[in-house]
Order: C-alpha cells, then sequence, then structure tokens
C-alpha cells in the first residue's frame, strides 16, 4: 500500500477491527491500553515520515475512556496461595524459582525468559537481568526468600531437568531447553489456588511493586528495582493505594 493510501477511515477501520479482536493471551478482548499503544505506534511512524522529508499522513483519532496500567494486584495473601500450589518435585521447585523471579524480583517476561544461570548472583545476591527494556541491563536485588527458592531450583532440580544437556538458561521446560511457557504455568497454579482473578505475569510485577510501595519503600527505589527509566511510571503504584484508600 502506498503512504497516500492512509487515510482517516482506514485508520479507523484498523482501530475498529483491534476493538473487535480477541485477546490470544487470556479470555475476551484487546485493551484499551493495548489499541492505544498501536495509534502511538501510528503517530510516531506519522511524525517519523515527516520529519525525514518523506510523504506523510494526518492522524486526528482519539480514544474515549480512561486507560488503566494496571489490572489486578493480588493481596499477599494470595500471593501466598500461588507460592502454597508449588509442588516439592522437579517441577513443582523450578515454578516455585519462576515465582521468586516474577513476583519476588518483580521481572517482566521477556527478562525472566532470558535469565541464563550466570546471571544468578546468589554470592552477592543478586540477579543481573542483561535484557530489560530498552536492553538496558540492571541489578536486582535477591531477598532471603527468593535466594533460597533459587538455591533449591539450581541444587536439586535442574540437573535433572537439564540432564546431559548443555543449556545456559536459567528456567528450563521438561525436555531441557528454555522454558517459554510461563504464562501457562502461572495459570495453572491460580487454577489450584482458585483464585478468582485474572492473573498474568505483570500482574506479580504490579503486585510486588505495590507490597513495597506499602511497606515503605521509597518511589525512587522501586523505579530502580522495577527498571523503569522514568519516575513517571512508577507513580502508577501511588495512583493505585490512593484510589483504594
Amino acid at each position: 500500500m502506498e503512504i497516500s493510501g492512509i487515510q482517516e477511515g482506514l485508520l479507523k477501520s484498523y482501530l475498529a477491527y483491534l476493538v473487535e479482536r480477541p485477546c490470544q493471551r487470556k479470555e475476551g478482548y484487546l485493551s484499551l491500553n493495548y489499541i492505544r499503544k498501536q495509534l502511538q505506534v501510528i503517530r510516531k511512524f506519522r511524525r517519523y515520515l515527516a520529519e525525514s522529508g518523506q510523504e506523510s499522513f494526518e492522524v486526528n483519532l482519539k480514544l474515549k475512556g480512561k486507560t488503566t496500567t494496571v489490572k489486578n494486584i493480588l493481596t499477599p495473601a494470595e500471593v501466598l496461595r500461588l507460592y502454597e500450589q508449588t509442588a516439592g518435585d522437579l517441577l513443582g521447585l523450578r515454578d516455585k524459582a519462576m515465582l521468586a523471579l516474577y513476583y519476588g524480583c518483580g521481572l517482566r517476561k521477556g527478562e525472566g525468559i532470558s535469565l541464563n544461570v550466570q546471571d544468578v548472583l546468589l554470592d552477592k545476591d543478586l540477579v543481573l537481568v542483561r535484557k530489560g527494556k530498552g536492553y538496558k541491563e540492571r541489578l536486582v536485588p535477591l531477598a532471603s526468600g527468593n535466594k533460597t527458592d533459587l538455591e533449591n531450583y539450581l541444587y536439586h532440580s535442574r540437573p535433572y531437568l537439564v540432564g546431559t544437556k548443555t543449556e545456559d538458561a536459567l528456567l528450563l521446560n521438561v525436555n531441557g531447553g528454555r522454558l517459554r511457557e510461563v504464562f501457562r504455568r502461572i495459570q495453572r497454579l491460580k487454577d489450584k489456588a482458585d483464585l478468582h482473578k485474572v492473573i498474568g505475569i505483570y500482574t506479580l510485577r504490579h503486585s510486588i511493586a505495590t507490597h513495597l510501595l506499602r511497606s515503605g519503600m521509597k518511589l525512587e527505589q522501586i523505579q530502580r528495582f522495577l527498571g523503569h527509566s522514568s519516575l513517571e511510571s512508577t507513580q502508577i503504584y501511588t495512583h493505585l493505594i490512593d484510589a483504594e484508600l
């Protein structure tokens, strides 16, 4: 398609398609957040074309409704129920290590999947995130409980999962390869815990951030913990707690 073909009617049709498209990762439809981000990408593309002297187009569309970054927050008791559903076998130890990373360390989905064994610095009580958002590295502190869960997995589960394979990935699947079905594992724990909230990987990240803020941790510290590039991204948790109060 030529750039000249990008007209307001076409953009409206695309947004209408997004509104009606089912979400592939969970029940329901695409969130307003997701659709708004798609519109932001279109606007950035338009600006790039204009600033580079190429043929561009106009974007005058606006989305109605309030953007909500945080969907659900688990209570500490609900997080405990997730932990309680992890068994004591090889996969149970791995799932507990998975929770230690996504809840205890507040990692994003890709950050946890990309972790390798050498990124867990047990002697320094740190996890090195090499592939953070924007390809930025950061060090995340390991609380004692999270460290114990990772140690148990590394010493008592992972060696059996990896077998004779040469694999650097930290979290492994039953075949000894890098675990990528993290969302599915969390859903399984959620169902076993009989939790009736919509829970995803980011739910764990949002939950630990909220719990840390409630415990008195400064916003700037939480920003570094989560790897946010700006404090504005972290302030959503302040607004969330204020709304609850």
